[in-house]
């Protein structure tokens, strides 16, 4: 950083001020400080709740790291690409949400950085005075050959540094020569500090939009996927057997759960004291019945074991019916995410293609309480909740246990 000294003879009675010229990159920053400052406790707060939140998304990434490796190791299949699919979308939308709250984070320290730096701007002012006084003082006490010999120096910042007459000057003003040189490179520090910020900020902000392009590309793969399986009857044949499949493994799993002893919170209400009363999970429209379905096009016959729900309206959440424990959730394939709670006397009820949970598996759960967003777009209905009522493993028709409408 060179600090420019410009001198002229004056008359003796008004003696010699050397005038100091304020780096350009000052007046820029000054510009660009345009946010309040945070108070710094606050500031602290955010910074931890965000740093709590990265480290969250950083678990998430993990896990679903882990389980897209143990789905590469898998049979190829339309329900294994799908979940291939299914896995680098959330893999990347997590990743862009971690790069958006790193960047949050880097833009909080740099504006930080910038009240830093306009502070010490400041005190660098005041300093240049004193250094002056001291310098006029040195003229009018005839200090000639010291003057002679500072104004040969190119810039106060090389006299002060490399001059031999430094030790000469001290004597005058030692605290405000040293205060002065701190200033300059504090100033100098904090600059490179912030251009190193803006350059980290950029990068974030660059990984994001390429994981979005990503992102784009991953969604375009899975909806033409979806569209080949419903339009193409011997790809829709076989995705029809797979989920096949997938009924059995969670028929496996409900049978083992059913083996499992759980404790409900009392006063304890049967469901079946619920029959033909229950609220309907979310609001919406029934696009799946259960039983027999035929498939208008393909003419091929399939059995559901619950329904299908579009909701409607602004409210995406998904409720429990019912009160119980929640047993399972997590991801089932051909099921999405998948909640099922046990109710108690081998009563489950089961909610699929969520697009996000809001409890975990044993968890105690009220009737009406928020258990996951619907949301879920890989199915082959769309944004749907899935939804079964069970007893002991058997499915029953949903529709004659919810309330009419």
């Amino acid at each position: 950083m060179a600090i420019v000294i410009s001198s002229a003879a004056t008359r003796k009675n008004t003696g010699w001020l050397p005038f100091l010229a304020i780096p350009a990159a000052v007046f820029i920053l000054a510009l660009i400080l345009s946010e309040q400052p945070v108070r710094a406790q606050d500031q602290e707060s955010v910074i931890s709740d965000v740093e709590r939140r990265i480290e969250q998304i950083n678990r998430q990434l993990s896990q679903l790291r882990s389980r897209l490796k143990e789905e590469e190791k898998r049979e190829s299949s339309l329900l294994s690409s799908l979940e291939k699919i299914r896995l680098n979308k959330k893999v990347l939308q997590n990743e862009i949400e971690s790069l958006n709250l790193r960047r949050t984070v880097v833009i909080r320290q740099l504006n930080d950085l910038r009240v830093k730096a306009a502070e010490t701007e400041k005190n660098l002012q005041k300093e240049k005075e004193a250094v002056e006084k001291t310098l006029v003082t040195l003229y009018r006490f005839g200090r000639l050959d010291f003057m002679h010999f500072f104004l040969k120096a190119g810039n106060l910042e090389t006299f002060l540094r490399e001059s031999k007459n430094l030790t000469f000057l001290a004597r005058y003003q030692g605290e405000a020569i040293s205060r002065y040189l701190n200033s300059i490179n504090e100033l100098q520090a904090l600059e490179n500090e912030l251009q190193a910020k803006k350059v980290e900020a950029e990068s974030l902000l660059q990984q994001a939009r390429v994981n979005r392009s990503r992102l784009v590309e991953e969604e375009t793969r899975n909806q033409k996927l979806l569209a080949e399986i419903k339009k193409n009857k011997s790809t829709f044949e076989q995705m029809m057997s797979e989920l096949q499949e997938s009924q059995e493994q969670l028929q496996r799993l409900l049978k083992r759960l059913q083996s499992q002893e759980i404790s409900l919170p009392s006063p304890f209400i049967p469901l079946y004291e619920r029959k033909g009363k229950l609220p309907w999970p979310v609001t919406g429209r029934v696009i799946t019945r259960f039983g027999k379905e035929k498939h208008p096009k393909f003419n091929t016959v399939t059995v559901n074991n619950g329904i299908e729900i579009v909701p409607s309206g602004q409210d995406r959440n998904i409720k429990a019916v019912h009160g119980g424990r929640v047993v399972f959730a997590d991801y089932f394939q051909g099921y999405g995410n998948l909640i099922i709670i046990d109710h108690g006397l081998s009563y489950y009820t089961l909610y699929g293609h969520c697009a996000s949970f809001l409890v975990r598996s044993g968890d105690l759960v009220r009737a009406g309480q928020d258990l996951a967003v619907v949301g879920d777009p890989d199915s082959l209905k769309g944004e749907c909740l899935y939804f079964e009522i069970r007893h002991k493993a058997r499915p029953v028709d949903p529709l004659q246990w919810l309330k009419r409408r």
